[in-house]
């Protein structure tokens, strides 16, 4: 099932269930190889690779969300034979959402929406970066601090990069939510208590979309906490399918 949509670092074949991995707007697959080396052997790790970056640098970068999630819904189908885990990371979070609406309308209930450092699908978004210049832009990343200041002073890397976050943002800025809809499966939401684009106030409300259980963890740092607490996190999510399928 080769798919440039879908990376396996650390392919865990005889796995019992698989953790699917959405990146953060701009990023790629490759920000969640080492959570995929934490997890292996026990969970089969996919990292999903949006078109527009790296080894789908020559595509383009697909700006709707409802059309990217479409996408990646039919990509996941053949991978529903075991239980699934989405997990997302900003942007990720939104994605992994949608996926796990429509892998619920296919009859397909994932075992839990791992949602980090982002925003509950309710609350609306106030900024329009999609629309903003490329200095502009540059200034946010430098904000989050989840790009290499080495990475914003080489003009050539940025060039490649701007093209696929934009794009991104504007997937995300122009999409509204469904109201009224929510998950069957449960909700983790993870947020860094410094984060300055993200309130945990709004991540708490990540509760109101699910139907089943909800669980909120609040880490110290800031957007890309994830960084600093990967061994947590990972134990996160273990202790979530450990729950889940008692084992």
């Amino acid at each position: 099932m080769n798919s440039p949509w879908i990376k396996r670092y650390h392919p865990a074949p005889q796995a019992p269930t698989r953790a699917v991995f959405f990146p953060h707007a701009g990023g790629s697959a490759t920000s969640f190889f080492a959570a995929a080396k934490a997890l292996s052997p026990d969970v089969d790790v996919l990292a999903m690779q949006y078109p527009g970056r790296q080894d789908r640098l020559a595509e383009r970068p697909i700006e709707d969300m409802g059309t990217l999630v479409d996408r990646i819904t039919d990509e996941l189908m053949p991978w529903t034979d075991r239980p699934l885990t989405l997990f997302g990371h900003s942007m990720g979070s939104s994605v992994a959402y949608e996926v796990a609406l429509r892998l619920e309308e296919k009859g397909v209930r994932p075992l839990g929406l791992f949602a980090s450092g982002r925003a509950a699908p309710s609350v609306p978004l106030s900024r329009r970066l999609h629309l903003a210049d490329d200095g502009e832009l540059v200034r946010h990343l430098m904000e989050l601090s989840g790009t290499d200041a080495q990475l914003l002073a080489e003009e050539g890397l940025l060039r490649m990069v701007l093209p696929a976050l934009r794009g991104d943002y504007r997937a995300l800025e122009t999409h509204f939510p469904e109201p009224g809809r929510s998950l069957a499966c449960p909700v983790v939401a993870l947020c860094g208590d410094a984060d300055p684009v993200v309130d945990p106030d709004d991540v708490a409300l990540w509760e109101r979309h699910t139907s089943a259980s909800f669980r909120m963890r609040v880490f110290t740092g800031g957007h890309f906490f994830l960084d600093a607490h990967l061994p947590a996190v990972t134990q996160e999510i273990r202790d979530h399918i450990a729950a889940m399928t008692g084992r």
